[in-house]
């Protein structure tokens, strides 16, 4: 059999990673080890002579060696930013450099074993030990801390130089001072490295404060800052406290120390390259204040009767810097809460003006107007609201575009600033809706109102646009609340665009209860629609000559289950304000094409040439609309070329959307009818940019047409409107209809005139699919009956 041999499955990446782990690991016991081992020795050589007090000078070079072969393995070992990289590769320089110089102050005690004690350490030695300190110094200096600029970055300098100052002072207090002014001084090499030393301690632990984020690990920095300041701190107690006596424990159990602490700087890298980096975040800001504290420890040993040496006196002249420093990042602080407070209450002023006021117009919004309003009623000072609504300004943005609406609307609003001044609090409610606030006893609405609609009279804005406005005024009645106020306004708005628009309307009790009948005519018709109440009947269009049924225009009625029939002049106004004119429209055509197939069926193709309906500027506003038509063909099966679809002239005005709705009607085959033609202002240019088939002369042109009152100048002007239509429909290729007609005088006089077809009472009034059918019945029995052509 076939042995098959297995392979571990942990990845190199982890292998390398735990080999790294533990050669870190290994290098931290070595120098615990070498350490330990100078410890032993010593307490060995002071209890029983063990050795000569030489080989205490032998320990730290020792343990050198390992902490530089621990920071050689990180930088070989580990994938360092080059920021940390640069730092470690400095540090092992500091390292080799400082292990040199122990080494050679080793070689020189083991040559001199009799002035272990007293000798001075070589000038050559202290050098190289000097030297690493200053590399040291230099690497810490160049770690990264917080990025800041401006003030910020001041405030930064200074809380750094306070805390290296004050935190340097305290350690030349305790330490070098003591050891200048002690029995036995140590030699200026060694208080000289003591006091580099400390440096090193005290760069690092500022540094530690205020790095965020950096890429040298923070709890790296703590332990090389350990290693320079524990051990100096120690061997300067031990200097003031022992004199030459410390040398050898400072030497063999001390300094020792002093690779310890910087090789669990290294692993405390390695743990954080490895993934097991601590949080970053800044949690020593506190030092600054400390070092404040620290700084006054001699003032206050000096003030309990210190003696006052001159390192002593440079101690205090640190203090005094400090206080100044201190005094400095105190005033930056108060001049930048000073600038918070005021930019804090900047911005509190603009998001109260900008909760309070619109952002197109600059007016005071809905939000404010509430206030004023309940802050006037509250205090029984006779209100008035005027609420002002601009007429057809849906009608800019179709044919303008909303830039140019947007812009009508900021001049609205500087017209009303004008108009009110500082008797009102002129608002922008919503949309196109306006309103003003007047207060005290001497305010005059009407007289207000009267001001703005002829202010409104003359071009506004930079596009020199006419606009009109409709304006509802309400009372603050005793005990009257803001919605009821508002509520009040808005009827009597209503009011005035129902009489005509342009105007204003002060409301009067009562007034609401019409418009509150408007309204809730929109949720009946809404449940008419689900409840099938509503009907299509048919008007017919006949031919004018043979009063031959061509056509029939579907109208829609309402059988309401308790009110009766409704007219559609009071429901198709609803219907057009709720947006159930699109659903409604849909319910019209579906069945007008539905039943047009079925009289085709029933009573022949040419039965019947066309069918007709009404479609208003809100449907051809409706994205879906032409799919909706494309449906209702589709199902029924009815041609294109069957369908008229009846629009008015101001449908046709409506802007972008509708002029593209009616050419893909027109290019899908269905004919287009120009209703009510004549009534609005742009009807001949009109014929020319609206794809029209046919023509239908409004009923106000065909009123009075057949009277002959013997005067034929007065009869040529009653005709001159249909005449002149006619002239043009057939100058343009265009069909005709004439609405309206009630008698057989004016059938006679517009046939006369050229017209071949149309509609009215005394053709034919609306009737049900049934009334028409009837039509078509009879029509083909005529037919029958008529002898054919040569028979």
């Amino acid at each position: 059999m076939t042995q098959v041999a297995l392979r571990p499955t942990t990845s190199p990446t982890v292998g390398v990673t735990t080999r790294n782990s533990r050669i870190a690991r290994r290098y931290v016991q070595a120098t615990v080890a070498v350490a330990a081992l100078g410890a032993a020795w010593c307490v060995a050589n002071f209890t029983v002579g063990a050795g000569t007090e030489a080989l205490a000078y032998t320990f730290v070079p020792v343990g050198g060696v390992f902490a530089a072969g621990a920071v050689v393995h990180l930088i070989r070992g580990a994938d360092l930013d080059p920021v940390t990289r640069r730092f470690w590769r400095a540090l092992l320089v500091a390292a080799v450099t400082i292990t040199i110089g122990y080494g050679w102050l080793a070689l020189d005690m083991l040559t001199h074993p009799a002035e272990a004690r007293t000798r001075s350490m070589p000038l050559p030695a202290a050098a190289c030990v000097a030297i690493g300190f200053v590399i040291a110094i230099w690497a810490v200096a160049r770690v990264p801390v917080v990025e800041a600029g401006g003030v910020e970055r001041w405030r930064l300098l200074l809380d750094r130089m306070i805390a290296f100052l004050g935190c340097a002072a305290l350690l030349c207090y305790i330490g070098l001072a003591p050891m200048l002014a002690a029995d036995e001084p140590w030699s200026p090499q060694a208080m000289a490295l003591v006091g580099l030393a400390f440096l090193v301690a005290v760069g690092a632990a500022t540094k530690v404060s205020f790095v965020c984020g950096g890429p040298v690990d923070r709890v790296a920095l703590r332990f090389v800052a350990a290693s320079g300041g524990v051990t100096a701190g120690i061997v300067a107690v031990l200097a003031v406290r022992y004199g030459y006596v410390a040398a050898i424990p400072s030497q063999a159990i001390v300094m020792p120390l002093t690779p310890v602490f910087f090789t669990l700087g290294v692993t405390a890298q390695w743990r954080a390259e490895l993934g097991s980096r601590r949080d970053q975040a800044r949690h020593g800001m506190l030092l600054p204040y400390l070092a404040v504290v620290a700084v006054d420890v001699p003032l206050l040993a000096v003030a309990f009767g210190a003696p006052l040496t001159w390192p002593v006196r440079v101690v205090l002249i640190a203090a005094v810097v400090v206080t100044a420093l201190v005094s400095a990042r105190q005033f930056i602080a108060y001049q930048e809460n000073a600038r918070l407070l005021r930019n804090t209450r900047i911005q509190e002023e603009r998001l109260q003006y900008e909760v309070s006021h619109d952002g197109l117009t600059g007016l005071a919004n809905r939000v404010l107007f509430r206030d004023r309003l309940a802050a006037a009623l509250t205090a029984t000072t006779p209100a008035s609201v005027l609420l002002v609504d601009l007429d057809d300004f849906k009608t800019v943005n179709d044919l303008l575009g909303h830039g140019v609406g947007d812009r009508l609307l900021v001049s609205v609003a500087e017209l009303l600033r004008a108009e009110v001044g500082d008797h009102g609090l002129p608002v922008r409610v919503a949309g196109d809706e306006f309103a003003v606030l007047l207060t005290g006893a001497d305010a005059d609405p009407e007289e207000l109102a009267g001001r703005l609609l002829a202010a409104l009279d003359h071009p506004i804005s930079q596009h020199r646009l006419l606009v009109q406005a409709s304006i509802g005024i309400a009372d603050a009645a005793p005990g009257a609340t803001v919605d009821s106020v508002l509520r009040d306004a808005d009827i009597a708005m209503y009011t005035a665009k129902q009489r005509g628009k342009a105007s204003f309307v002060r409301y009067v009790d009562g007034m609401g209860e019409p418009v509150l009948k408007h309204m809730q005519l929109g949720g009946e018709l809404r449940r008419a629609l689900d409840h099938n109440e509503l009907r299509v009947v048919y008007q017919p269009i006949r031919r004018l000559d043979d009063n031959r049924l061509v056509g029939v225009e579907a109208l829609v009625r309402w059988h309401h289950p308790s009110r009766g029939v409704v007219s559609p002049a009071e429901f198709i106004p609803a219907a057009e304000r709720t947006g159930l004119i699109v659903p409604l429209g849909r319910f019209v055509l579906r069945e007008t094409c539905r039943q047009a197939v079925a009289w085709s069926r029933e009573f022949g193709p040419d039965a019947l040439q066309e069918a007709g309906l009404n479609v208003s500027a809100r449907q051809l506003h409706d994205p879906d609309f032409v799919s909706d038509v494309a449906a209702a063909l589709a199902e029924s099966g009815l041609g294109c070329e069957r369908l008229v679809l009846e629009v008015t002239e101001s449908a046709v005005l409506r802007g972008q959307q509708v002029s593209r709705t009616l050419f893909e009607l027109d290019r899908m085959g269905i004919r287009l009818s120009l209703d009510d033609f004549g009534t609005g202002e742009s009807s001949l240019s009109l014929l020319r940019a609206f794809p029209a088939s046919i023509v239908k002369l409004d009923k106000s042109f065909v009123d009075g047409i057949e009277i002959d009152d013997g005067q034929a100048a007065a009869a040529a002007a009653r005709q001159a409107v249909a005449r002149a239509v006619i002239q043009l429909a057939h100058a343009l290729g265009l069909e005709t209809v004439a609405e309206g007609v009630e008698s057989a005088e004016q059938v006679a006089v517009l046939r006369d005139l050229g017209y071949t077809r149309g509609q009215g009472y005394h053709l034919g009034r609306p009737m049900t699919a049934d009334g028409i059918s009837c039509l078509l019945a009879r029509q083909r029995t005529v037919a029958a009956l008529q002898p054919r052509p040569g028979g």
